[in-house]
Protein backbone atom coordinates (compact mmCIF):
# COMPACT_ATOMS: atom_id res chain seq x y z
CA UNK A 1 0.00 0.00 0.00
CA UNK A 2 1.32 3.44 -0.94
CA UNK A 3 2.24 5.60 2.03
CA UNK A 4 1.09 9.20 2.49
CA UNK A 5 4.71 10.35 2.07
CA UNK A 6 4.86 8.63 -1.33
CA UNK A 7 1.63 10.35 -2.33
CA UNK A 8 3.13 13.65 -1.21
CA UNK A 9 6.24 13.04 -3.30
CA UNK A 10 4.14 12.16 -6.35
CA UNK A 11 1.95 15.22 -5.90
CA UNK A 12 5.02 17.45 -5.68
CA UNK A 13 6.39 15.83 -8.84
CA UNK A 14 3.13 16.31 -10.75
CA UNK A 15 3.07 19.98 -9.79
CA UNK A 16 6.38 20.47 -11.65
CA UNK A 17 4.97 19.08 -14.93
CA UNK A 18 3.74 21.48 -17.61
CA UNK A 19 1.06 18.97 -18.64
CA UNK A 20 -0.39 19.06 -15.12
CA UNK A 21 -0.33 22.84 -14.62
CA UNK A 22 -3.49 24.61 -13.41
CA UNK A 23 -4.76 27.58 -15.43
CA UNK A 24 -6.63 30.01 -13.19
CA UNK A 25 -7.98 31.96 -16.17
CA UNK A 26 -10.07 28.90 -17.08
CA UNK A 27 -11.39 28.27 -13.58
CA UNK A 28 -14.93 29.31 -14.56
CA UNK A 29 -15.00 27.67 -17.99
CA UNK A 30 -18.06 25.68 -16.96
CA UNK A 31 -20.06 28.90 -16.79
CA UNK A 32 -19.34 29.89 -20.40
CA UNK A 33 -21.67 29.29 -23.38
CA UNK A 34 -20.99 26.02 -25.20
CA UNK A 35 -19.81 27.78 -28.36
CA UNK A 36 -17.28 29.82 -26.38
CA UNK A 37 -15.89 26.67 -24.73
CA UNK A 38 -15.63 25.07 -28.18
CA UNK A 39 -13.75 28.15 -29.46
CA UNK A 40 -11.34 28.00 -26.51
CA UNK A 41 -10.73 24.29 -27.06
CA UNK A 42 -10.21 24.74 -30.80
CA UNK A 43 -7.73 27.54 -30.12
CA UNK A 44 -5.80 25.26 -27.77
CA UNK A 45 -5.72 22.47 -30.36
CA UNK A 46 -4.40 24.86 -33.02
CA UNK A 47 -1.16 25.28 -31.03
CA UNK A 48 -0.24 21.59 -31.21
CA UNK A 49 1.25 21.43 -34.76
CA UNK A 50 3.62 24.30 -33.89
CA UNK A 51 4.88 22.36 -30.88
CA UNK A 52 5.39 19.29 -33.09
CA UNK A 53 7.24 21.43 -35.68
CA UNK A 54 9.86 22.35 -33.08
CA UNK A 55 10.76 18.65 -32.79
CA UNK A 56 10.90 17.77 -36.50
CA UNK A 57 14.70 17.29 -36.75
CA UNK A 58 14.56 14.88 -33.80
CA UNK A 59 11.55 13.08 -35.26
CA UNK A 60 13.32 12.70 -38.63
CA UNK A 61 16.46 11.31 -36.98
CA UNK A 62 14.35 8.75 -35.11
CA UNK A 63 12.55 7.72 -38.32
CA UNK A 64 15.84 7.13 -40.15
CA UNK A 65 16.95 4.85 -37.30
CA UNK A 66 13.63 2.97 -37.31
CA UNK A 67 13.66 2.49 -41.09
CA UNK A 68 17.24 1.22 -41.05
CA UNK A 69 16.32 -1.49 -38.55
CA UNK A 70 13.01 -2.40 -40.16
CA UNK A 71 14.80 -2.79 -43.51
CA UNK A 72 16.85 -5.60 -41.98
CA UNK A 73 13.81 -7.34 -40.51
CA UNK A 74 13.31 -5.49 -37.24
CA UNK A 75 10.04 -4.43 -35.66
CA UNK A 76 8.57 -1.12 -34.49
CA UNK A 77 7.12 -1.50 -30.99
CA UNK A 78 5.08 1.15 -29.16
CA UNK A 79 4.78 0.95 -25.38
CA UNK A 80 2.56 3.13 -23.22
CA UNK A 81 -0.17 3.25 -20.60
CA UNK A 82 -3.66 4.73 -20.74
CA UNK A 83 -4.24 7.18 -23.61
CA UNK A 84 -0.62 6.94 -24.77
CA UNK A 85 -0.82 3.15 -24.93
CA UNK A 86 -4.13 3.24 -26.81
CA UNK A 87 -2.71 5.64 -29.40
CA UNK A 88 0.23 3.32 -29.96
CA UNK A 89 -2.04 0.31 -30.43
CA UNK A 90 -4.21 2.35 -32.83
CA UNK A 91 -1.22 3.35 -34.97
CA UNK A 92 0.14 -0.20 -35.03
CA UNK A 93 -3.24 -1.71 -35.94
CA UNK A 94 -3.60 0.60 -38.95
CA UNK A 95 -0.30 -0.42 -40.58
CA UNK A 96 -1.41 -3.82 -42.01
CA UNK A 97 -4.40 -2.47 -43.99
CA UNK A 98 -2.54 0.68 -45.09
CA UNK A 99 0.87 -0.75 -45.93
CA UNK A 100 0.25 -4.51 -46.10
CA UNK A 101 2.73 -5.06 -43.26
CA UNK A 102 2.74 -8.31 -41.33
CA UNK A 103 0.82 -7.65 -38.07
CA UNK A 104 3.92 -8.66 -36.11
CA UNK A 105 6.08 -5.92 -37.68
CA UNK A 106 4.46 -2.91 -35.97
CA UNK A 107 3.29 -3.76 -32.46
CA UNK A 108 1.37 -1.75 -29.86
CA UNK A 109 1.86 -2.72 -26.21
CA UNK A 110 -0.39 -1.20 -23.55
CA UNK A 111 0.08 -1.54 -19.80
CA UNK A 112 -2.49 -4.05 -18.59
CA UNK A 113 -2.82 -5.79 -21.96
CA UNK A 114 -5.72 -5.73 -24.48
CA UNK A 115 -8.35 -5.24 -21.75
CA UNK A 116 -6.82 -1.81 -21.07
CA UNK A 117 -7.91 -0.62 -24.52
CA UNK A 118 -11.52 -0.25 -23.42
CA UNK A 119 -11.24 -0.34 -19.63
CA UNK A 120 -9.02 1.83 -17.49
CA UNK A 121 -6.34 -0.34 -15.85
CA UNK A 122 -4.34 2.64 -14.66
CA UNK A 123 -2.45 0.79 -11.91
CA UNK A 124 -0.58 -1.17 -14.58
CA UNK A 125 1.26 1.99 -15.61
CA UNK A 126 3.25 1.96 -12.36
CA UNK A 127 5.18 -1.22 -13.20
CA UNK A 128 8.55 -1.19 -14.95
CA UNK A 129 8.67 -4.95 -14.45
CA UNK A 130 5.45 -5.41 -16.41
CA UNK A 131 6.99 -3.53 -19.35
CA UNK A 132 10.10 -5.72 -19.25
CA UNK A 133 7.97 -8.87 -19.15
CA UNK A 134 5.83 -7.67 -22.09
CA UNK A 135 8.97 -7.00 -24.16
CA UNK A 136 10.50 -10.34 -23.22
CA UNK A 137 7.28 -12.03 -24.33
CA UNK A 138 7.90 -10.80 -27.89
CA UNK A 139 11.69 -11.38 -27.62
CA UNK A 140 12.93 -7.87 -28.45
CA UNK A 141 16.30 -7.80 -30.24
CA UNK A 142 18.88 -5.28 -31.45
CA UNK A 143 17.07 -5.05 -34.82
CA UNK A 144 13.91 -3.70 -33.16
CA UNK A 145 12.90 -0.18 -32.16
CA UNK A 146 10.88 0.44 -29.00
CA UNK A 147 9.02 3.76 -28.68
CA UNK A 148 7.97 4.64 -25.14
CA UNK A 149 4.99 7.00 -25.18
CA UNK A 150 3.98 9.06 -22.13
CA UNK A 151 2.55 12.56 -21.85
CA UNK A 152 4.17 13.13 -18.46
CA UNK A 153 7.41 11.51 -19.56
CA UNK A 154 7.65 9.77 -16.18
CA UNK A 155 5.22 6.83 -16.51
CA UNK A 156 7.11 3.79 -15.10
CA UNK A 157 5.73 1.40 -17.75
CA UNK A 158 6.97 3.57 -20.64
CA UNK A 159 10.32 4.42 -19.02
CA UNK A 160 10.80 0.77 -18.03
CA UNK A 161 10.07 -0.37 -21.58
CA UNK A 162 12.71 1.98 -23.00
CA UNK A 163 15.31 1.01 -20.38
CA UNK A 164 14.72 -2.71 -20.86
CA UNK A 165 14.75 -2.43 -24.67
CA UNK A 166 18.01 -0.50 -24.56
CA UNK A 167 19.57 -3.20 -22.39
CA UNK A 168 18.66 -5.66 -25.16
CA UNK A 169 20.41 -3.50 -27.77
CA UNK A 170 17.23 -2.20 -29.41
CA UNK A 171 16.94 1.36 -30.71
CA UNK A 172 14.80 3.42 -28.33
CA UNK A 173 12.62 6.50 -28.74
CA UNK A 174 11.00 8.42 -25.88
CA UNK A 175 7.93 10.49 -26.83
CA UNK A 176 6.83 12.89 -24.10
CA UNK A 177 4.98 16.19 -23.71
CA UNK A 178 7.18 17.63 -20.95
CA UNK A 179 10.70 19.01 -21.22
CA UNK A 180 13.60 17.32 -19.42
CA UNK A 181 11.62 14.09 -18.97
CA UNK A 182 13.05 10.83 -17.59
CA UNK A 183 11.59 9.08 -20.66
CA UNK A 184 13.51 11.21 -23.17
CA UNK A 185 16.66 10.92 -21.05
CA UNK A 186 16.40 7.13 -21.05
CA UNK A 187 16.02 6.87 -24.85
CA UNK A 188 18.44 7.09 -27.77
CA UNK A 189 16.04 9.57 -29.38
CA UNK A 190 14.14 11.85 -27.01
CA UNK A 191 11.18 13.70 -28.56
CA UNK A 192 9.50 16.21 -26.23
CA UNK A 193 6.49 17.98 -27.74
CA UNK A 194 5.70 20.61 -25.11
CA UNK A 195 2.08 21.62 -25.69
CA UNK A 196 1.58 23.38 -22.36
CA UNK A 197 -1.17 23.04 -19.75
CA UNK A 198 -4.41 21.38 -20.79
CA UNK A 199 -7.84 23.01 -21.01
CA UNK A 200 -8.94 20.62 -18.25
CA UNK A 201 -6.15 20.41 -15.70
CA UNK A 202 -4.13 17.24 -16.22
CA UNK A 203 -6.38 15.79 -18.94
CA UNK A 204 -3.57 14.66 -21.21
CA UNK A 205 -5.87 12.93 -23.68
CA UNK A 206 -6.41 16.44 -25.08
CA UNK A 207 -3.47 18.44 -26.53
CA UNK A 208 -0.91 15.90 -25.37
CA UNK A 209 -2.88 13.07 -26.96
CA UNK A 210 -3.24 15.03 -30.19
CA UNK A 211 0.51 15.72 -30.25
CA UNK A 212 1.31 12.04 -29.68
CA UNK A 213 -1.09 11.01 -32.49
CA UNK A 214 0.60 13.44 -34.91
CA UNK A 215 4.08 12.17 -34.06
CA UNK A 216 3.06 8.50 -34.22
CA UNK A 217 1.49 9.19 -37.64
CA UNK A 218 4.88 10.51 -38.75
CA UNK A 219 6.92 7.67 -37.27
CA UNK A 220 4.94 4.94 -39.00
CA UNK A 221 4.02 6.71 -42.26
CA UNK A 222 7.45 8.15 -43.10
CA UNK A 223 9.16 4.91 -42.07
CA UNK A 224 6.91 3.09 -44.56
CA UNK A 225 7.73 5.66 -47.25
CA UNK A 226 11.45 5.01 -46.59
CA UNK A 227 10.82 1.25 -46.85
CA UNK A 228 9.26 1.59 -50.31
CA UNK A 229 5.70 0.97 -49.18
CA UNK A 230 4.53 3.90 -51.32
CA UNK A 231 5.09 5.13 -54.88
CA UNK A 232 5.08 8.89 -54.66
CA UNK A 233 2.11 9.59 -52.41
CA UNK A 234 0.19 6.48 -53.47
CA UNK A 235 -0.44 3.58 -51.10
CA UNK A 236 0.78 0.90 -53.51
CA UNK A 237 0.98 -1.75 -50.78
CA UNK A 238 -2.64 -1.29 -49.66
CA UNK A 239 -4.35 -4.60 -48.89
CA UNK A 240 -7.62 -4.90 -50.82
CA UNK A 241 -9.69 -6.66 -48.17
CA UNK A 242 -13.10 -5.12 -48.92
CA UNK A 243 -15.02 -3.48 -51.78
CA UNK A 244 -13.88 0.05 -50.89
CA UNK A 245 -10.24 -1.02 -50.88
CA UNK A 246 -10.63 -2.97 -54.12
CA UNK A 247 -12.01 0.18 -55.75
CA UNK A 248 -9.13 2.17 -54.23
CA UNK A 249 -6.65 -0.36 -55.63
CA UNK A 250 -7.96 0.20 -59.15
CA UNK A 251 -7.81 3.95 -58.68
CA UNK A 252 -4.21 3.80 -57.42
CA UNK A 253 -3.15 1.78 -60.47
CA UNK A 254 -4.96 4.29 -62.70
CA UNK A 255 -3.28 7.29 -61.03
CA UNK A 256 0.16 5.66 -61.26
CA UNK A 257 -0.13 4.47 -64.85
CA UNK A 258 -2.88 6.35 -66.71
CA UNK A 259 -3.92 2.96 -68.10
CA UNK A 260 -7.42 2.10 -69.32
CA UNK A 261 -9.88 0.26 -67.11
CA UNK A 262 -9.41 -2.86 -69.25
CA UNK A 263 -5.60 -2.77 -68.89
CA UNK A 264 -5.93 -2.26 -65.14
CA UNK A 265 -8.26 -5.25 -64.76
CA UNK A 266 -5.88 -7.43 -66.77
CA UNK A 267 -2.87 -6.28 -64.74
CA UNK A 268 -4.58 -6.91 -61.39
CA UNK A 269 -5.75 -10.32 -62.59
CA UNK A 270 -2.20 -11.20 -63.65
CA UNK A 271 -0.75 -10.19 -60.28
CA UNK A 272 -3.37 -11.64 -57.93
CA UNK A 273 -4.63 -8.15 -57.08
CA UNK A 274 -1.24 -6.83 -55.92
CA UNK A 275 -1.29 -3.11 -56.72
CA UNK A 276 2.50 -2.61 -56.79
CA UNK A 277 2.98 -5.61 -59.09
CA UNK A 278 0.15 -4.48 -61.37
CA UNK A 279 1.71 -1.04 -61.79
CA UNK A 280 5.05 -2.66 -62.63
CA UNK A 281 3.52 -4.91 -65.30
CA UNK A 282 2.00 -1.85 -66.99
CA UNK A 283 4.81 0.70 -66.67
CA UNK A 284 7.64 -1.82 -66.96
CA UNK A 285 5.89 -3.82 -69.69
CA UNK A 286 6.64 -7.14 -67.98
CA UNK A 287 4.46 -10.13 -67.03
CA UNK A 288 3.23 -10.94 -63.52
CA UNK A 289 5.96 -13.42 -62.50
CA UNK A 290 8.70 -11.08 -63.79
CA UNK A 291 7.18 -8.18 -61.82
CA UNK A 292 7.22 -10.28 -58.65
CA UNK A 293 10.90 -11.21 -59.21
CA UNK A 294 11.94 -7.61 -59.90
CA UNK A 295 10.20 -6.37 -56.76
CA UNK A 296 11.80 -9.08 -54.65
CA UNK A 297 15.25 -8.14 -56.03
CA UNK A 298 14.47 -4.48 -55.22
CA UNK A 299 13.34 -5.18 -51.62
CA UNK A 300 9.84 -4.04 -52.57
CA UNK A 301 10.87 -0.60 -53.86
CA UNK A 302 8.76 0.04 -56.98
CA UNK A 303 11.00 2.81 -58.38
CA UNK A 304 14.04 0.54 -58.19
CA UNK A 305 12.12 -2.32 -59.82
CA UNK A 306 10.98 -0.02 -62.64
CA UNK A 307 14.57 1.03 -63.23
CA UNK A 308 15.57 -2.65 -63.51
CA UNK A 309 12.67 -3.35 -65.90
CA UNK A 310 13.59 -0.49 -68.22
CA UNK A 311 17.34 -1.05 -67.87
Amino acid sequence: MTSMSNYGDLRAELETLTTEAFRPELSEIDRLPTLEIARLMNGEDATVPTAVAAQLPLIAAAIDGIAERMARGGRLVYAGAGTAGRLGVLDASECPPTFNTDPTRVVGMIAGGPAALSTSIEGAEDSRELAAADLDAIAVTADDTVVGVSASGRTPYAVGAVEHARSRGALTVGLSCNAHSPLAAAADHGIEVVVGPELLTGSTRLKSGTAQKLVLNMLSTITMIRLGKTYGNLMVDVRASNEKLRARSRRIVALATGASDEEIEQALAATDGEVKNAILTILGEVDGPTAACLLEESQGHLRAALAKASG
